[in-house]
């Protein structure tokens, strides 16, 4: 599974972060990520579930679907109950991570320490989601980079703009979470398009 997640990354470095999406909208933001590989809804979304499952059902072949702020195993069951196959978290839990990898489910929990770091990829992350991205700059990446195994997958997440996106991948980063920089509830279609064309442009 995380080279399911590797490839995903390799072929555009970004995860959408839908947060507050309604099912109803789900259509036209998935017309509107057209060329994003990794979608995610946080939990603490309206009824996210129902969003999910529809992006399960409707992203093309390839394009990887999962679940934010996923904090319990009782989740993570739900989440798989849609055909999801990735969990995401806010913090390192390793009983989520477990139950995510014992569903055969992608994991990435938020690590925002070396030691957080460490104990996640012992509990079998298959990446770690550097939250918040805020307080770890891309001069953090590059210190992580010295002392994780150097296969790890590090998406840096909140904060991230089109501005600062070399930075962080010249620093070592994988990837990026991108939640309201891109997304927000009640924009237009077009303004998603518009703001996802530009942290395409960005990463290419």
């Amino acid at each position: 599974m995380t080279e399911m997640l590797r490839d995903c990354l390799q072929r555009l470095p970004l995860i959408a972060i839908l947060r507050g999406m309604q099912p109803e909208e789900a259509p036209w933001v998935l017309e509107a990520l057209a060329s994003f590989s990794i979608l995610e809804v946080p939990l603490n979304s309206p009824r996210p579930l129902e969003s999910i499952a529809y992006l399960v059902r409707h992203a093309p072949p390839g394009v990887l679907v999962g679940a934010g702020t996923v904090l319990t195993e009782g989740q993570v069951a739900d989440v798989a109950g849609t055909g999801a196959k990735l969990i995401i978290a806010p913090n390192c839990a390793p009983p989520v991570i477990a139950a995510a990898k014992t569903r055969g489910l992608i994991s990435l929990p938020g690590v925002a320490t070396p030691t957080e770091a460490f104990s996640a990829l012992a509990a079998g992350a298959d990446g770690l989601k550097m939250f918040p991205g805020e307080l770890l700059p891309p001069a953090a990446v590059k210190a992580w980079r010295a002392v994780l195994p150097k296969e790890t997958l590090l998406v840096p997440t909140g904060g991230v703009t089109p501005d600062n996106v070399a930075a962080y991948r010249a620093a070592g980063a994988n990837g990026f979470g991108i939640g309201s920089a891109l997304y927000k509830p009640g924009m237009s279609r077009d303004e998603l398009a518009q703001k996802a064309a530009a942290f395409v442009a960005a990463v290419r």
